[in-house]
């Protein structure tokens, strides 16, 4: 089986197509989300269409939650908190609906987790080899066998690992996954990359190899930022597309 691992899509439908010509000539078979599926972008409704078109299995971000209503954003930023209140106004009953049924966390087959930032909390960053060690702690108590978690939220490309204890930091873009060590991997952002590389960013997951590979894609970026324009969303949405941050 091949998962393409997306996340934080942030209702940016040019990354999201370009993602899914690339995912056919891949050869995947099916789709896991991992949350932050609409903010900041203009496309809401047309990328959940899309990903329920597509069959893709999802969990709820931060920003979704604040857009369905599940808290406010009051610890939102300026621009993000706008844009979920923009994001509120445009959305329609479907997609609200959609995103008001999405779970926190996914156990996927059997095979990994899927989550948007820790393991117990949506709203966490795992920043570094700290959050990443008691994200593994909290692994082994929600799913006592499972080695395998992907997470989002932060907008860029990293895999950590543990194996007798230790954390490690891996940012290749092929990792070949080992018996007996546990895995935290982010595929980056679809929508709204922030490690200076504006290409839309994804992972496939291959069971068969059990094999990690990270993946760039083009993307219509200055589309996307008139959008975010005409719109009427901050402008400081659309220039940080262009930078990759």
């Amino acid at each position: 089986m091949r998962y393409a691992v997306i996340s934080d899509i942030h209702s940016n439908l040019e990354a999201l197509n370009a993602f899914l010509q690339a995912a056919g000539q891949l050869c995947v078979d099916r789709i896991i989300c991992l949350g932050d599926i609409v903010g900041y972008n203009a496309n809401p409704n047309e990328c959940i269409r899309l990903l329920k078109e597509k069959g893709a299995q999802c969990v709820i971000g931060n920003h979704d939650s604040r857009v369905a209503g599940f808290e406010e954003p009051t610890n939102f930023n300026y621009h993000a908190a706008a844009a979920v209140y923009w994001t509120r106004d445009a959305i329609d009953e479907e997609g609200m609906e959609f995103l008001r049924n999405l779970p926190r966390s996914l156990l996927v087959n059997r095979k990994f987790m899927a989550i948007h930032g820790w393991v117990n909390d949506t709203d966490r960053y795992i920043m570094g080899p700290r959050d990443a060690e008691r994200n593994f702690e909290l692994m082994k108590e929600a799913r006592a066998t499972l080695g395998l978690c992907f997470f989002g939220h932060t907008h860029v490309p990293v895999a950590y690992s543990q194996e007798d204890g230790e954390i490690v930091i891996d940012r290749e873009s092929r990792i070949k996954l080992k018996k007996g060590v546990r895995y935290l991997i982010n595929p980056g952002s679809l929508g709204q990359p922030r490690d200076r590389d504006p290409r839309a960013s994804f992972l496939i997951y291959d069971t068969k190899k059990n094999q990690v590979n990270f993946y760039r894609v083009e993307y219509d970026i200055h589309a996307t930022a008139e959008k975010i324009l005409a719109a009427g969303l901050p402008e400081r949405l659309a220039e940080r597309l262009k930078l990759g941050w």
